[in-house]
């Protein structure tokens, strides 16, 4: 399925996507564009879409094991693919044990492979990279969902 099938802008520049499959598709073409390095930060609320998305950019990357929410175990690393995905879910902690992670070892591949890093409600971070996408998700008025990426 094609994305331009499947979602579109609207007059504010947000990308409507019609349904789930919508958000999976934006996620697959991502993943086919990135490069290793780049750090996504994922916002909106619980059910916007953000590990949906992630799936996505997932199978962008080639990656064929499931990609499931890292709620409880905070970091799911996926290294089989055209570069790695790291998916980080901070939604459980507090600003303080989010600093205790050293998170700057993913998005710097100072411990690991640098690849994606897909980082769930990063209004928990004290510091932020340098550089990164900012996708928000939010719910539209008709059902659908919509995804604004900001280039910070």
């Amino acid at each position: 399925m094609e994305p331009e099938k499947i979602s579109h802008f609207d007059p504010s520049g947000n990308i409507v996507l019609t349904d789930a499959q919508a958000t999976v598709s934006l996620g697959i073409t991502l993943g086919q564009n990135l490069t290793p390095g780049t750090v996504i930060l994922l916002e909106g609320d619980l059910g916007s879409g953000k590990t949906t998305l992630v799936q996505g950019i997932g199978q962008g990357l080639g990656i064929t094991e499931s990609i499931v929410s890292p709620t409880f175990t905070l970091i799911n690393e996926y290294t089989q693919g055209r570069i790695p995905l790291y998916h980080l879910d901070l939604y459980r902690l507090e600003p303080a044990e989010v600093v205790a992670l050293n998170l700057e070892t993913y998005w710097e591949g100072v411990e690991v492979i640098p690849g994606i890093v897909a980082i769930e409600w990063p209004e928990r971070m004290c510091y932020k990279p340098d550089s990164y996408l900012r996708v928000l998700l939010t719910y539209g008025e008709d059902g659908t969902r919509q995804a604004q990426i900001t280039r910070l």
